[in-house]
């Protein structure tokens, strides 16, 4: 078992060419996906949350260095779907696994290795070529004895599916522990190559869908237990503001934020509208910060029965 916590010598420059390529986090849903996407980044590309399924676009963070560029892709987490939304955010999964250069099978320390696990597990095993690394994530909420035993299960785990990791490595993407090592043990498995996206751009997601998952983000907290896939949101238009002064801009979003039913809709509102203003004063400051300008966010609440289920409501709600 190769297990990573040391700093790797830097590179050569005078060794192989520049880098570039395609790296996927892969994992339950909740696994510390998105978060580690971020902190590799270094800014704020794909949401995250406490709920499972929190991820449903395939977000790209991109990572420049002088020896390589990575493009990390943020899929959902692979589960049992019991929606027509559940089955297409799987299709997802396996359609970007099937076009990345390494996967990261990412496992938190803190849970003891489940089906859900091994299921995916099984499926990374049926992929022969692509490297496979084995990110222990969360390692901030668990003691040295209890890493230990999650890196060993983890090896057995390869070992009993007939693979072995490419690398296994402890990370905290909270505490930045070990970020910077799982990013010098990706880039020598990715092809040689110039840079495919240019210096930098963090992302490809356009800015429309980022803006909706931040909305949705702050959407999402305190709704827990009662509504924890039943949102989504659309942004229908972003424009600047009319007549302003060119040193004091202002955008305009209006956008919609989706529920399935009618009682949910005072889920979101709350008394005399608080809960919807907490949702747009948060999202707010998070997309002034994305944007780099001020910002007029309109919100609304619009039911869109049963939108999980029905292909028409999905196709409308962009998936």
């Amino acid at each position: 078992m190769s297990v990573r916590t040391q700093p790797s010598q830097p590179s050569d420059p005078s060794g192989p060419g520049h880098r570039a390529g395609f790296a996927c986090f892969v994992g339950r849903p909740n696994a510390g996906k998105s978060t580690l996407t971020n902190a590799l980044v270094g800014k704020k590309v794909a949401i995250t949350a406490d709920q499972p399924q929190t991820t449903r676009h395939t977000v790209r963070g991109i990572v420049h260095r002088e020896d390589a560029q990575l493009i990390l892709v943020d899929t959902p987490g692979l589960h049992k779907p019991r929606t027509l939304l559940g089955e297409r955010l799987n299709d997802v999964v396996r359609t970007t696994w099937a076009e990345v250069d390494v996967i990261g099978f990412c496992l938190p320390a803190n849970e003891k290795l489940g089906p859900g696990d091994r299921f995916i597990a099984k499926e990374l095993a049926s992929i022969k070529k692509t490297p496979k690394i084995a990110i222990v994530t969360k390692t901030d909420l668990v003691d040295s004895k209890t890493l230990a035993e999650q890196l060993i299960a983890i090896d057995q785990l390869g070992r009993e599916l007939g693979f072995e990791w490419a690398e296994i490595i402890p990370v905290s993407a909270v505490g930045n522990q070990q970020v910077d090592l799982l990013a010098d043990l990706i880039v020598p498995l990715l092809p040689e190559g110039p840079a495919l996206y240019p210096e930098g751009d963090l992302t490809d997601e356009p800015e429309q869908v980022m803006v909706a998952e931040l909305i949705r983000e702050a959407a999402l907290e305190g709704v827990r237990d009662e509504l924890p896939h039943s949102i989504a949101v659309v942004v229908e238009e972003m424009l600047p503001r009319e007549d302003r002064p060119a040193d004091k801009p202002l955008l305009d979003i209006h956008a919609f934020v989706y529920i399935e039913r009618p009682s949910q809709k005072g889920i979101i509102i709350g008394p005399k509208g608080k809960r919807l203003k907490d949702v747009g004063m948060k999202s707010r400051k998070q997309i002034e910060a994305l944007l780099g300008t001020p910002v007029f966010l309109d919100l609304h609440v619009k039911v869109a029965k049963d939108w999980q289920r029905d292909p028409r409501q999905l196709r409308k709600l962009g998936f």
